[in-house]
């Protein structure tokens, strides 16, 4: 009886489904033949047909293979600059992957502007692009990477404002090609009525600046993800698109699934197919930077001794993503942890950059130790290295040093918190001016975010701010007639910095 009344379902169900198909059958041949050039996949829906077409030019000249999107359809300028792109009203944008050597056109905030909304009338628009030439050769170029500023109130507006911006201007002055930053997501702390304040933040900076989706930019009253980024789309446009600096390529994604009630790292389907179109235009081999806010993955859970990790703190559906950029030089660039961290995952290499607000606002640096803070990245053809930027701090400025008796577990040793070392690293000691060997690596917890957060009423702005487990620290213990230890750590890169405890 039972393997009849299953038989017996699967065969209606199976009929209903051919029986549907047969009509959709019949209704999109009747639609391709009255429609011959539209595209098959916009007449499964109730959406309204819109044809964008534009030029693209530079001082008024066509730019031949510029790319144009709406988020879904991707396509490439003709040889004068023109293009035809076939979308529908329920697309929000029509938006320009810049080409490299063009200036970045800005909104009056200083934010990019490489979008249009899509307003058909009678499912025509028009969408052009005017560029620029840069005036200095942007195969050399650098950009700032300022995750989380989240801030909550006019306190974390004032800070930001005073102590951020002129960090960043000068840091923008420095030399070393045209500069361009991006904000990592969480740009506010829930409260979208002060993105008005982050925009002004972006202007007095003086910085083009691109914008990134974070999981507290979102409306959180919105019971899906659909209308949950509509305030952050009105004022920094698309939450997913390209652009290109020199050699590299440049992709921001949205990876915060809204739930109603929380949310996870996901990247869809939409995205995605739209990336593929995209990174076709793209020669394999080439370096492609992807800025999201939840990292793809991290090693935090590992830190805190647990399994797997958050669905929450990482990307997962990632592999899906690890095969779109198979072949390229991928590097993806996120905040969201409020520490720091390199990792490679999936043939990629994942950079988790320190916050802007550090903790919350609630001290000068964040839980793992990292002082507040962004990361600098320079371009020099398709190669990148990049360091670690401690707000109003100098460059050099790149670990602290802890004496004896800071960490109560190692009681005889000192303790350096090397914020931005990966596996490539080195961290020696001197002992009074003598080289005796490297540090050891362990993971713990800084001292200084010991003291600043652990506890229920520690923070006082944030009491729920709790020190984090770490491993780049690294600890020695010298002889106790030692008069002076000097830390030594040098980078991937080569560049060497050095700190002495007496």
């Amino acid at each position: 009886m039972v393997r009849r009344s299953l038989h017996a379902y699967s065969t209606r169900r199976q009929f209903l489904r051919q029986a549907g198909m047969a009509s959709v059958g019949l209704f999109l041949a009747d639609e391709i033949l009255a429609h011959p050039y539209r595209p098959v996949h916009w007449l499964l829906d109730d959406a309204r047909h819109v044809r964008v077409a534009g030029r693209v030019t530079v001082a008024g000249l066509g730019i031949k293979g510029a790319v144009v999107s709406d988020g879904v359809s991707v396509v490439a300028t003709a040889a004068d600059g023109t293009y035809t792109l076939h979308s529908t009203d329920r697309q929000e944008f029509v938006h320009l992957s810049l080409p490299s050597g063009t200036d970045i056109p800005l909104n009056p905030t200083g934010t990019a502007r490489f979008y249009h909304p899509i307003a058909a009338t009678g499912g025509e628009m028009q969408a052009s692009w005017d560029l620029t030439r840069l005036k200095e050769n942007d195969d050399t170029h650098r950009f700032l990477v300022l995750a989380d500023p989240q801030v909550l109130d006019m306190d974390d507006v004032k800070r930001f404002h005073d102590e951020t911006v002129p960090d960043i201007r000068a840091v923008a002055g420095e030399g070393g090609g045209p500069v361009f930053s991006v904000g990592c997501g969480d740009l506010m702390f829930d409260r979208l009525n002060l993105f008005p304040e982050y925009e002004k933040a972006v202007e007095l900076s003086g910085v083009p600046t691109f914008q990134v989706l974070g999981n507290h930019d979102v409306v959180t009253s919105a019971l899906s993800d659909e209308p949950s980024a509509r305030v952050f789309r009105n004022h920094f446009g698309p939450t997913w698109y390209s652009f290109n600096r020199g050699d590299i390529h440049y992709v921001v994604l949205d990876d915060v699934l809204w739930l109603g009630r929380g949310y996870f790292g996901y990247i869809d389907d939409v995205q995605l197919n739209w990336l593929r179109q995209d990174l076709s235009f793209v020669e394999k081999g080439r370096t492609v930077v992807v800025f999201l806010h939840i990292p793809v993955y991290d090693k935090q859970h590992e830190r805190n001794g647990e399994k797997k990790p958050e669905n929450a703190s990482v990307v997962v559906n990632r592999q899906a993503l690890y095969k779109v950029l198979e072949g390229y030089d991928a590097h993806c660039l996120v905040g969201h942890m409020h520490e720091s961290e390199h990792l490679r995952d999936g043939g990629v290499r994942h950079h988790v950059c320190g916050a802007v607000c550090g903790a919350w606002w609630s001290a000068d640096m964040c839980g793992d130790g990292t002082p507040n803070g962004y990361a600098v990245y320079e371009a020099t053809g398709s190669t990148l290295r990049w360091r670690y930027r401690g707000t109003g701090r100098p460059w050099d400025d790149q670990m602290v040093i802890h004496p004896r008796g800071a960490d109560p577990k190692r009681p005889e040793a000192i303790v350096a918190n090397v914020w931005d070392a990966d596996e490539a690293w080195e961290v020696l000691w001197y002992e009074d001016g003598i080289r005796a060997g490297k540090m050891e690596r362990f993971l713990g917890a800084d001292p200084a975010a010991v003291r600043l957060f652990e506890g229920k009423t520690l923070p006082k702005k944030h009491a729920w701010v709790e020190p984090y487990q770490t491993d780049h620290l690294f600890s020695v213990v010298p002889a106790a007639k030692t008069r002076e230890v000097v830390v030594e750590a040098r980078d991937r890169f080569g560049r060497v910095y050095r700190t002495a405890l007496k």
